[in-house]
């Protein structure tokens, strides 16, 4: 399975085209509108989450409700198109209309990817690179991901994702048996935090952040249970599913570190507190005694719930400016400002959960067949029989 996006910030749509989803798998907008809405949602995100309200638009690769095997198109309209249709639109400009859109960002805003992506193709007017390495492209990869999750669940997979930190204030660790009850716990939180103790801290620092014109990162974690044994390979670097998971956490805007279980701290443990013990008992067949790895050894699932950590930096713009310098007459001035969230993390956390779901959902695809959703279930359950009396 893989899938590509394409389109702007400000542009008509945002799109993406999904290749690879099996055929026979139960499929509606309601599966996929409510993941996008769920990112729409948190505490300290901006005006842009009022005026667009997403919802999409499957355009090939379902019929009647189930997928076809072809290449499913998904759609994603922009409410907001409609005031940038001259600054954004396809066809060259009229000389009258110039004048009104002749505005070009020239000033780079420091942590986004204005002036390296100028630099690398070419631009002047560095809209033409924001437009593009905006966070809203994530709209359509959280579309992506719905598939992948809904995909996950026809195989008794789930996924859940909350956020453990904003600003410095920490959740308490918990230990989490029943991802049910965390979504339903984080979902009614503003900031998608299990902890109620630290939620008002929480929202507190945002709200001082946003007063000073500046932003706040942190931490999302997501848990995925059910997924058997032996899913990945050992045998080539860019077969470890592990990798392939950080990869996913990578590419999301603004991330800058990711972990599995103890993650970092295992640095400053010994090995008798890091490695999992194995366990056998006829009812469960082969387990852990702990899950320090997050899941996975060699590159592969342990059979145990995958526990991934993403770092969040905070969001670069800012409403009281950092210095830059304009690229055409080499002056130090404020960098520009574009309408932007003072915390995206609760956001960030949706979009965490798509792009694991997506990563779990190939590497399933790749191991245990790829045309049919009858045939997967077999495999997948085989897999699981094999492991429970090997």
């Amino acid at each position: 399975m893989r899938y590509l996006t394409a389109g702007e910030s400000h542009g008509p749509q945002l799109t993406t085209i999904l290749e690879g989803v099996p055929a026979g798998l139960p499929l509606t907008v309601e599966d996929i509108n409510d993941d996008l809405a769920r990112r729409q949602k948190g505490h300290g995100r901006g005006r842009r989450m009022q005026i667009e309200k997403d919802t999409v638009d499957i355009l090939s690769g379902v019929r009647h409700g189930q997928t076809l095997g072809s290449p499913i198109t998904l759609a994603v309209t922009n409410d907001d198109w409609k005031h940038w249709t001259k600054i954004m639109g396809i066809e060259p400009l009229s000389q009258e209309d110039q004048e009104e859109v002749k505005r070009k960002v020239t000033k780079p805003r420091p942590g986004h990817a204005d002036l390296n992506g100028a630099i690398k193709y070419g631009h002047r007017d560095m809209r033409n690179v924001l437009e593009r390495s905006s966070a809203r492209e994530t709209t359509v990869r959280v579309a992506a991901g719905a598939v992948a999750r809904k995909f996950l669940a026809e195989l008794g997979i789930k996924v859940a994702g909350h956020v453990t930190e904003i600003g410095g204030v920490k959740a308490e660790p918990q230990s989490i048996s029943n991802l049910d009850d965390l979504k339903a716990q984080t979902e009614a939180s503003p900031v998608r935090c299990y902890d109620k103790k630290v939620e008002q801290q929480m929202m507190d620092a945002i709200d001082t952040a946003k007063e000073n014109g500046d932003s706040i990162g942190g931490i999302v974690e997501v848990i995925v249970e059910g997924v058997p044994a032996g899913v990945g390979s050992y045998v080539h670097y860019d077969r470890k599913l592990d990798a392939k998971v950080a990869a996913s956490i990578m590419s999301i805007n603004a991330f800058k570190g990711v972990e599995f279980g103890v993650g970092f701290q295992a640095a400053s443990l010994p090995g008798s507190k890091v490695h999992d013990e194995i366990a056998w008992s006829e009812e469960r067949g082969y387990y852990r005694l702990s899950n320090n790895l997050g899941g996975f050894e060699g590159g592969m699932t342990t059979g145990m719930p995958i526990v991934v950590r993403g770092v969040m930096k905070p969001i670069p713009t800012l409403y009281k400016p950092l210095q830059s310098v304009d690229i055409d007459t080499k002056e130090p001035f404020q960098a520009s400002i574009e309408r932007s969230d003072s915390c995206a993390v609760p956001a960030a956390s949706v979009v965490a959960e798509a792009v694991v779901a997506w990563e779990i959902a190939q590497a399933i695809v790749e191991q245990f067949g790829q045309d049919r959703m009858d045939l997967i279930k077999e495999n997948v359950q085989r897999m699981r029989e094999h492991a429970a009396k090997f």
